[in-house]
């Protein structure tokens, strides 16, 4: 029985015993820390059962605990809270039954699956910080997931047909003279990207022309040959033209062999993948089904809608007048087909960028409307975007931030500064290599990670490869200093002598003891909350602990060999969250630095 269940019982056993007053909950926080205290007893709810002052209640409530639960060895009131002074005993309790527990945090996969979508890129272009963001996001938010308890698919729809992908086609057609990844030594993706950007060039040179021939701009666009050239493409693609289907083959392998290595370096996996070319058809079906249920209406000119005004939305089109899908339906479909395929699907969370706000607020309503009971748990992990110092981004004037260069300047400002800081002289090109790229990527995910998902970031290379503050290297390095503590200790890591200290616990002890023992209802509140800022931020407060430990204690040279042995165990269990805590937010940890 958990220890707030435990006081639980004898708080309403001191209402009724003392005022005769029947509790219907109790409620309890932290205890701030200019309290003393580890647990606090918030009084003012109770005051609906009992009358008096609250000041006074938690005194006498405070003073019964304290005799009846042994684990509470004092207490203070504060105005209307009751703070707890929790024994030595029960933090060493909890202790003892954690050290040998790798997977300490990390709870047993029970309930229905999770489908968590992220990435889904476009293959006419490489990736972007953009999509770093994304990747990163629903990737944490995956391993959260698996680690609250759930069974998670990681999934991403790639965008591999429609207009934009003709146009990369068409300008290789133009200009591209044959030339392939291995002719040239360009990454795939960036290859095709290179003429998505050409396109967009010749494109914009064709509309100035055709306005100085006394075109309106709107007119100009739509005629621009280019434009026309590219959309006769579509349709070619559609109709199985066996020429234009092998172009588009050959160039979306070259794109696909570009994002596996980039998703490589970042880190980031998936179990399963959906190819918009196998999913445009989809939905059509459940329009019509939907038609004749009532849940869509069918305009005079032949086109379906789904009115959504009494939901504050408004009307949505579902099928073109022509019969044609537009992404809605589309999106109807495939989530549809995602159930069909995972049956044991409970609930779907798309990581989409916060301009689709609007878009999955009607998705999820129509599916709801179509009757589809997993329709209640779809969530959109929806994020805000990143900037750069210098500004937006734009992928058709070839101003993006690519996710490879970003990738490649984040290692080597890492090996700047590892350079500076000149405690690695010893290692190996190879191995300096490979710890630059933990660094660097350390840096990157841990800067976009602890900050909410919501906000806008500015993300800037340079200040999240600080080796000081709240930063993936800081946290990085505290646990290299575990490591490397734990190697001067030998065997006293796996000694099991503190199973009987009895030493009293220092302040600083006491309050890592703290800190490690909320690490399981962070990870379940990140994942109530799609959140891995919870989890980075938790892993940061857990490192400023540890290193004011450090600072304040002896680790290695303590009083007596009781005490080193407890410490080290210590260190060695922060240093283990550490790792688990990490892991969750993808990021990888040294042993050296």
């Amino acid at each position: 029985m958990s220890l707030q269940l435990t006081l639980t019982q004898h708080i309403k056993k001191a209402a009724l015993d003392l005022y005769k007053a029947e509790l219907d909950s109790v409620e309890f926080q932290a205890t701030r820390k200019d309290f003393e205290g580890d647990l606090t007893v918030v009084v003012f709810p109770m005051l609906k059962w009992i009358k008096g002052n609250p000041a006074a209640i938690a005194e006498d409530l405070g003073s019964y605990i304290k005799a009846q639960v042994d684990e509470i060895t004092d207490y203070n009131v504060v105005k209307g809270f009751l703070n707890l002074v929790l024994s030595d005993t029960y933090y060493l309790n909890f202790f003892s039954a954690i050290s040998n527990f790798n997977d300490f945090g990390k709870v047993e996969q029970q309930g229905d699956a999770v489908m968590v979508e992220y990435s889904s890129p476009n293959t006419n272009k490489p990736l972007h910080l953009g999509h770093i963001r994304n990747n990163l996001l629903g990737y944490s938010v995956a391993e959260i997931l698996k680690a609250s308890g759930k069974k998670v698919y990681k999934t991403q729809i790639i965008n591999d047909r429609g207009i934009h992908i003709c146009k990369s086609m068409l300008a290789w057609k133009r200009f591209g003279n044959g030339e392939t990844p291995d002719s040239t030594g360009i990454k795939g993706d960036k290859l095709v990207g290179k003429y998505y950007v050409r396109f967009d060039k010749e494109y914009k040179d064709e509309i100035n022309e055709l306005i100085s021939e006394g075109f309106s701009e709107e007119d100009a666009k739509a005629k621009a040959p280019s434009l026309i050239d590219a959309q006769k493409m579509l349709q070619l693609w559609e109709n199985g033209d066996p020429d234009t289907v092998a172009l588009w083959k050959m160039m979306n392998g070259w794109v696909y062999d570009g994002f596996e290595e980039t998703y490589n370096s970042l880190g980031v996996d998936f179990d399963m993948l959906y190819y918009e070319s196998d999913t445009y058809l989809l939905g059509k079906d459940n329009i019509i089904e939907g038609l004749e249920r009532g849940v869509f209406y069918k305009k005079d000119d032949g086109s379906v809608w789904c009115d959504l005004t009494d939901e504050g939305l408004d009307e949505k089109i579902v099928l073109r007048s022509d019969g044609t899908a537009v992404y809605m339906t589309q999106d109807i479909g495939t989530a549809i087909q995602r159930v069909k395929d995972h049956p044991d699907i409970g609930s779907m969370i798309y990581t989409v960028g916060n301009e689709q706000d609007y878009h999955f607020k009607v998705l999820f309503l129509i599916l709801k409307k179509l009757g589809y009971e997993w329709a209640q748990h779809l969530h959109h992990l929806s994020y805000g975007m990143v900037d750069l110092p210098s500004g937006k981004m734009k992928s058709r004037e070839g101003t993006v931030v690519d996710a490879d260069d970003l990738i490649i300047e984040m290692s080597n400002t890492a090996g700047k500064i590892s350079e500076e800081l000149g405690k690695i002289d010893d290692l190996s090109d190879e191995e300096k290599e490979s710890l630059y790229h933990t660094i660097g990527m350390g840096a990157l995910k841990y800067f976009i990670l602890k900050v909410d998902p919501k906000k806008r970031i500015l993300f800037n290379p340079e200040e999240s490869v600080d080796f000081q503050g709240n930063t993936g290297p800081f946290i990085q390095y505290t646990y290299a200093r575990i490591q490397s503590i734990l190697r001067k200790a030998g065997d006293d890591v796996r000694s099991s002598a503190f199973d009987t200290y009895s030493n009293e616990l220092h302040l600083k002890e006491k309050e890592l003891l703290k800190q490690l023992q909320v690490f399981p209802e962070t990870i379940q509140m990140a994942a109530d909350q799609l959140s891995p800022a919870l989890i980075a931020n938790y892993t940061y407060e857990l490192v400023k602990s540890f290193n004011s430990f450090y600072q304040n204690v002896s680790i290695l040279n303590a009083s007596n060999q009781q005490e080193r042995i407890f410490r080290v165990r210590l260190s060695k269990a922060v240093s283990d969250v550490i790792r688990t805590s990490l892991k969750l937010l993808g990021i990888d940890v040294p042993d050296r630095m």
